[in-house]
């Protein structure tokens, strides 16, 4: 028995061809199935469209509860639904070719502790030609982002197979639709296998992917990068929101004095909004996943201290360019070196006080 899991949101017009074309593949070669509708609350005619297929072939609904809407979710409801320790998940909308589901059956039981991936970047695999210039950048940025996590080709694959004995559906925390990356990263598999698939576009409905679920991946990514990584992945988070921090120190400082404001005094304002940023950035992502403290103490917290930081980071470069002569011939380095020392020291502190996890007040 293999089981099928199909996450679907208003794609009540692709079932009966997807559920035909499965069906064609899988009893031509003898193979037993069930097809495990997910959905996600859709508001189309989904339920009598599987109602009615079900009389046809083995095929479910599984209907969501009442949590949120989140195809991942939806995912997970089907792998819980499921009849088989073999499982495999495609989208709805036909982009996925049935026709590899043997070839890919056969490869995970010879390899029964592999994920087994359908992808488009593979050799002699395709995808559709005719994307616009801004799909193509935003699949293979997403793409490029997304390997130090995973070695493969095509990491954002909604084409795969596995067996569910491989893993543990409990510490799986996804959000958006890169369920298969979720599955992928905090399982236990020996080996990814890709295999070549014809990625087809979508003829009937629309696309999900949005501005919101493009949001949803930086933030499942930033998930994964913490499981995997840990602490690195977190100072180096906080470094790029600390970078951020500075442009905006920057162009407080020069809009002050476009407005005739000292750059003294340009100086002394235009740390405010940085800090301010850097807190408020801070609690929505690098810690994002910790308990929220009250705003206002935190915040005090966190620019006493950037404060300290700020005393380390020109302590440090004064020492250094008055007490070595290379630092002093190359400042520079006593700059970076400051700045190096602050951020330790600003990290540590966001890290065990001003976001920690053991402080509720």
């Amino acid at each position: 028995m293999l089981s099928i899991v199909v996450p679907t949101y208003m794609e009540a017009d692709n079932l009966p061809a997807l559920a035909q074309r499965i069906d064609h593949v899988l009893s031509a070669s003898g193979h037993h199935y069930e097809i495990l509708i997910a959905d996600d609350h859709s508001s189309d005619e989904t339920g009598s469209v599987c109602e009615e297929l079900s009389h046809r072939y083995p095929l479910r609904l599984v209907l969501p509860g009442d949590r949120a809407r989140d195809l991942s979710l939806s995912v997970l409801d089907g792998i819980a639904a499921a009849t088989s320790d073999e499982i495999l998940v495609m989208d709805a909308d036909l982009s996925h070719p049935p026709e590899m589901i043997p070839t890919m059956l056969e490869c995970l039981r010879e390899q029964g502790e592999a994920f087994i991936i359908g992808s488009r970047y593979v050799g002699g695999g395709s995808f559709d030609r005719d994307w616009s210039l801004w799909r193509f950048l935003n699949s293979h940025i997403a793409t490029l982002i997304a390997r130090p996590l995973i070695s493969c080709s095509d990491p954002m694959s909604g084409f795969f197979m596995f067996n569910k004995t491989m893993v543990e559906t409990q510490s799986l925390n996804p959000i958006g639709y890169k369920i298969g990356l979720e599955i992928a990263v905090r399982s236990g598999f020996k080996s990814i296998v890709e295999l070549p698939i014809d990625f087809k576009d979508r003829e009937i409905g629309e696309s999900k992917m949005d501005l919101g679920q493009q949001f949803k991946y930086l933030r499942h990514l930033r998930r994964l990068y913490l499981h995997k990584f840990g602490s690195v992945a977190e100072f180096f988070h906080f470094g790029a929101v600390g970078a951020s921090g500075f442009l905006i120190d920057v162009f407080f400082y020069y809009l002050l004095q476009s407005f005739g404001v000292s750059h003294l005094v340009s100086r002394a304002i235009s740390f405010w909004p940085a800090v301010s940023w850097n807190w408020a950035l801070n609690r929505l992502t690098t810690f994002g996943e910790r308990a929220k403290r009250p705003k206002a103490r935190q915040w005090f917290e966190f620019v006493a201290s950037s404060l300290v930081g700020f005393a380390i980071n020109y302590g440090a470069y004064v020492l250094l360019t008055t007490q070595f002569v290379f630092f002093d011939e190359y400042r520079l380095l006593a700059l970076l070196a400051g700045v190096a020392f602050a951020s330790l020291f600003n990290f540590t502190a966001s890290t065990l006080f001003v976001y920690s996890d053991k402080r509720n007040t």
